[in-house]
């Protein structure tokens, strides 16, 4: 059956999100068009202010509405040990763990061949400058055990200083999992078991 355009649209665009197919995508469609104009109005508003106030911090690359970004303007945490997650999730994922102190750094996406994704397209430039400029101890890595988080681990260790300590998150962590679906505990353990790399 063909929707009329304006729903057939709405559909494919909703079908690019991540997760979501084509029915789950219609089901979206459907359940919006329940809803009143003013709410639309409202959810439409809400994702144009995503792009107008949610900016990349300037230091750790983390999405953020002030610029730095709250956790790289405190003070109290440790500036000498640096966590490298892929994206804000992550981040957040184990700043729920409350077992970190340092500070972070956003790669952003990972190496990845098959969807094109190479070295030289991931901040790894910024993020050996960043490490040198604050004289950084320790670099936990906390990208997923997948075969992208892998490879974007080895390819990082090559170029990191041998005399900064080099930690990895345990591997308590499922294989092929993403971290930022993991318990808090694991996470914790994860952390507080990390290993020399």
């Amino acid at each position: 059956m063909n929707y009329p355009k304006s729903i057939e649209k709405l559909i494919k665009i909703f079908s690019q999100l991540p997760s979501v197919g084509p029915k789950t995508a219609e089901r979206y469609v459907f359940y919006l068009l329940n809803h009143s104009k003013e709410e639309l109005l409202s959810l439409s508003e809400n994702i144009k202010d995503l792009k107008d106030n949610i900016k990349n911090c300037s230091r750790c690359r983390t999405f953020t509405e002030k610029d730095p970004c709250l956790i790289c303007q405190d003070s109290k945490r440790n500036n000498q040990t640096i966590c490298l997650v892929e994206n804000t999730q992550d981040l957040w994922a184990i700043e729920e763990t409350r077992q970190f102190t340092g500070k972070y750094f956003v790669l952003g996406k990972l190496i990845d061949p098959i969807s094109n994704i190479n070295p030289e397209d991931l901040p790894i430039k910024e993020f050996l400058e960043l490490i040198k400029k604050e004289n950084i101890q320790e670099i936990i890595i906390a990208l997923n055990f997948t075969l992208e988080g892998e490879s974007t681990t080895l390819y990082l260790k090559k170029y990191l200083p041998e005399k900064i300590k080099i930690t990895r998150l345990a591997k308590g962590l499922p294989l092929g999992s993403d971290l930022e679906y993991a318990d808090s505990l694991t996470l914790k353990n994860a952390l507080k078991y990390r290993q020399d790399l």
